[in-house]
């Protein structure tokens, strides 16, 4: 919803009058695509994802974006079974993070993007930015807000002062910014509670998107 939303506003600031979005979605059944992660197969998961972009590609897309952090993991798949651009969602934060002179940033997302390197080690190897993540209990209850609440629907200010203490640790370890690695942290957690800056995955992908698509190629 959120994605739909920014990227139709952003077309409207950029373009004016009643201007919106021509976009195409493919919705999955989130329930398979959560069993799949958490049994750790990433196969069958690269399989659901390749075979929507094929079909997002034969319906006229010119580009494509996933809505999610964490599915990032299977990007090179996805990017390699069409033949239009995949705009990563690390690439256009780091870009964000770069312009603003960051070089150390902390990362919350869910334990997959936080532990494994498919997203962090793209951020340090190709950007040159220095990685924070939590501890392992604070790994934990983040990921664990994630899928038992946000995923959900469920906003609680008892979570989000647990995200808001975890992020503070994280800045007295000399992390500069927050990345929101997970696109449902964005409606827990914005710039106004932070004392450090924050980077909304969420709008920072959608806004890209239509920056390239119109475009802005950088």
């Amino acid at each position: 919803m959120l994605y739909y939303q920014i990227i139709n506003e952003r077309v409207k600031e950029k373009k004016g009058g009643h201007h919106s979005a021509k976009s195409l979605m493919y919705s999955v059944d989130f329930q398979e695509i959560k069993k799949l992660q958490h049994q750790g197969n990433w196969g069958e998961a690269a399989r659901f994802m390749t075979e929507a972009a094929r079909k997002l590609e034969a319906g006229g897309a010119d580009l494509i974006v996933i809505c999610t952090n964490t599915m990032h993991k299977m990007a090179a798949e996805v990017r390699n079974s069409v033949s239009i651009p995949l705009l990563h969602i690390a690439d256009a934060t780091a870009n964000k993070i770069a312009a603003d002179n960051i070089k150390k940033v902390a990362l919350l997302g869910t334990a997959f993007t936080m532990e494994q390197e498919f997203y962090k080690g793209r951020l340090v190897e190709q950007f040159g930015l220095e990685v924070a993540v939590p501890d392992e209990a604070d790994r934990e209850v983040v990921h664990d807000i994630i899928y038992q609440e946000l995923c959900l629907g469920i906003v609680s200010e008892n979570s989000k002062q647990k995200y808001l203490d975890i992020i503070e640790r994280l800045a007295l370890q000399g992390a500069e910014a927050v990345i929101l690695g997970c696109t449902e942290i964005t409606m827990l957690i914005s710039q106004e509670d932070c004392s450090i800056p924050v980077y909304d995955t969420t709008r920072i992908h959608a806004e890209a998107a239509v920056d390239f698509a119109l475009g802005d190629k950088e």
